[in-house]
């Protein structure tokens, strides 16, 4: 995706960028579109389903076979599309008339489809079917509510790391352990900074740290980041913004006054800009083309900040460990995320629809989930057993559960009206930074205004 938020790369590379479309159909004999519940008499359904991230096409397949089994009238149309291509598609869709019957939410959009009336009000269905919301990991249901509604269910969830090279960090004298007790601070880096420093290393081999060292001739760049972090920078700066003290909004979700002109926010982005000037981040329009992951896969930067989604593919060849957030001024701290799935409020088998999107929020679906270890199920004994997945893989997903388990570390990224624009306001405003055309306080403050302006409208 282009932004960030929730992408599935908002949940990076996971989230594909390309203009690839997957779709998977599974076939039933007989299969019509005749709107008959798969439970009683009638005709046969066929329900278009879309999501936006190809590693996870699979376990949806598999889930969609499920519930084929057990609903034989009902079939499944699974479509998967690259994050960017979509979203275009889905907007346009919802006011065309021709969404699908169900689709993966994202906190970006899920508030403008709710007030225009787009995505159904779930709340009479699981009340009448007695769907248990304690279930999920805590919180991830409530973020879909609005005014006593819900509108959808929560499908999964994931917290943030430092995804480093092991070999660059061994010759950095950086052990596992010294890098989960690395702390941070906008004003000198702290002991993350001084990591960074010591993973950046130019053509002559001095590393940050030493005399002489070359930021023009980098070889290897101590971190990289997604640059196009959004309004939120779930994969970039959010994180350490957090950890200084910074709180998005007033009030979440649906707050109604953003705080980007906050000096600790700007403290954190000018941190972030520095190190670029001292090229220990790549220069903005350098990276622009590869990506933070295609650096730190090719060995050319030594650090991101990741997903832990993002773990399986990270850690497939061995080369790459994760830690946790560094803690900064308030502490350690990660967003927790999730998606949710939506049904169409201008669809034609709302009932068959509704089946669908219980059985996707069910521990059989979210456990079919959990098997193949790519995210984390909404379901806590889901996750329990993805997160068994992963260790049997080889794979110790500490990083990501243990500030789960940990009151304080984790927040959750903020949900209003105006999302869409919101981010695209506050992006530029960053991109200003990245460039080096503005320092931090300059751009958020212009940004802020304009989008506490939206939300007055």
């Amino acid at each position: 995706m282009t932004r960030s938020l929730i992408r599935r790369s908002l949940r990076s590379p996971a989230v594909r960028t390309s203009a690839v479309v997957a779709s998977v159909v599974l076939v039933a004999a007989g299969c019509g579109s005749s709107g008959s519940s798969g439970g009683g008499g009638g005709g046969s359904v066929k329900l278009k389903y879309s999501l936006w991230d190809d590693n996870q096409l699979p376990q949806y397949k598999k889930c969609a076979e499920a519930f084929h089994a057990k609903n034989p009238k009902i079939t499944v149309e699974v479509t998967q599309t690259a994050w960017a291509q979509y979203w275009q598609n889905l907007t346009t869709q919802v006011v065309s008339g021709t969404a699908p019957d169900v689709f993966t939410d994202s906190v970006l959009y899920f508030p403008q489809f709710q007030k225009n009336n787009q995505i159904l009000d779930l709340t009479p269905y699981i009340q009448r079917d007695g769907v248990d919301l304690q279930q999920y990991q805590t919180n991830l249901a409530d973020v879909w509510t609005r005014d006593g509604k819900r509108y959808g269910l929560p499908k999964d969830w994931g917290t943030m790391g430092v995804a480093y090279n092991k070999e660059m960090a061994q010759r950095a004298q950086l052990t596992p352990q010294a890098f989960d007790a690395l702390n941070w601070n906008p004003v000198d880096g702290g002991d993350f900074g001084r990591a960074v420093a010591a993973m950046t290393v130019d053509e002559n081999g001095r590393t940050g740290l030493e005399p002489g060292f070359d930021k023009d001739k980098v070889k290897t760049y101590g971190l990289a980041i997604a640059y196009e972090g959004g309004a939120v920078g779930q994969d970039s700066w959010g994180s350490f913004a957090v950890s200084n003290g910074f709180q998005y909004v007033d009030k979440n979700p649906f707050g109604t006054k953003y705080n980007y002109a906050d000096p600790k926010l700007a403290q954190t982005l000018d941190w972030f800009a520095g190190l670029i000037k001292k090229g220990y981040m790549p220069a903005y329009d350098k990276q622009s083309t590869v990506g933070a992951d295609g650096l730190l896969q090719s060995g050319k930067a030594a650090m991101t900040i990741a997903g832990s989604w993002m773990a399986k593919t990270y850690m497939a060849d061995g080369k790459v460990a994760f830690a946790g957030m560094p803690t900064g001024p308030a502490g350690r701290k990660t967003p927790i995320n999730g998606l949710s799935d939506a049904v169409y409020a201008n669809g034609k088998h709302k009932e068959e629809a509704w089946q669908w999107v219980k059985f996707l929020a069910s521990t059989e679906c979210q456990d079919i989930v959990a098997a193949e270890a790519v995210i984390f199920p909404a379901i806590t004994s889901s996750s329990a057993k993805a997160e068994a997945a992963h260790l049997a893989a080889g794979r110790d997903m500490r990083t990501f559960t243990q500030p789960v388990a940990t009151p304080g570390q984790t927040f959750v990224l903020p949900v209003t009206d105006q999302g869409d624009r919101i981010l695209d306001i506050v992006q530029s405003a960053v991109d200003r930074v990245w460039l080096g055309q503005a320092d931090a306080g300059s751009a958020l403050g212009q940004a802020n205004s304009d989008v506490n302006a939206l939300l007055k409208k």
